[in-house]
């Protein structure tokens, strides 16, 4: 065993398993998909409150996946040692929106496709998912379904709620009515046959009617 062999050491070895110029473009294009994501996650938003962290959250997961997956492509034995220790992290942060794990995976996946050295497929591939999501999640419908609350003095006010609300509507359905002496509250499930909301004033105007209440409502809040 010589002098060299006692200094020799693999760890140094692998320091030149990815070369500077590929680290510093991987990185770079990590960062610019990543802000992409995060541009595109801000513009398509539709939860109550937005998440700032939870954008730059993509940025730094895009990145983060870049480098994991560029340590793993020098190094068989690192890909069998990553498997196992990531298979034991554990995530407790809950996802409130379906949506945002459409924006994980996609941070993710566009991390691991360009640590693999297929630049067009994450940049292209980004820029289409992009392009899907704010298409088709800003797209505006009016047979987006809605809640009508109504609290009405009885039942009479009630019925004469309902029919207008019926002649005014695509389709009318009560989801749930709470009586009390003197008080009878209705929530109604909608489909508009217009962007119109006007009907909402009205209502709130016959005999009886207390109170009326337009929700934008997607199906989660109530049964």
């Amino acid at each position: 065993m010589t002098f060299n062999d006692i200094f020799k050491s693999s760890f140094l070895e692998n320091i030149t398993g990815v070369s500077l110029p590929d680290m510093i473009l991987a990185l770079a294009l990590a960062f610019c998909i990543g802000l992409f994501i995060f541009m595109v996650y801000k513009k398509t938003f539709i939860g109550v409150m937005y998440s700032s962290s939870f954008g730059v959250t993509l940025i730094a997961l895009t990145m983060i996946t870049t480098v994991v997956i560029l340590a793993v492509t020098t190094n068989v034995v690192l890909s069998l040692g990553m498997v196992g220790a990531l298979s034991i992290v554990r995530f407790r942060t809950a996802i409130k929106e379906p949506l945002d794990i459409a924006f994980l995976f996609w941070s993710i996946a566009a991390g691991i496709v360009l640590a693999a050295g297929l630049l067009p497929l994450a940049v292209i591939g980004s820029v289409v998912i992009g392009l899907v999501l704010i298409v088709f999640v800003n797209h505006k419908s009016h047979t987006v379904p809605y809640i009508v609350v109504l609290q009405c003095a009885g039942h009479d006010s009630e019925k004469r709620a309902k029919a207008y609300l019926d002649s005014q509507v695509e389709k009318c359905a009560v989801k749930s009515k709470s009586a009390q002496k003197n008080l009878v509250e209705l929530n109604l499930e909608i489909r508009l046959k217009d962007d119109n909301t006007d009907f909402v004033n009205a209502l709130a105007e016959i005999p009886g009617v207390q109170s009326a209440v337009l929700v934008s409502y997607n199906g989660d809040y109530m049964s």
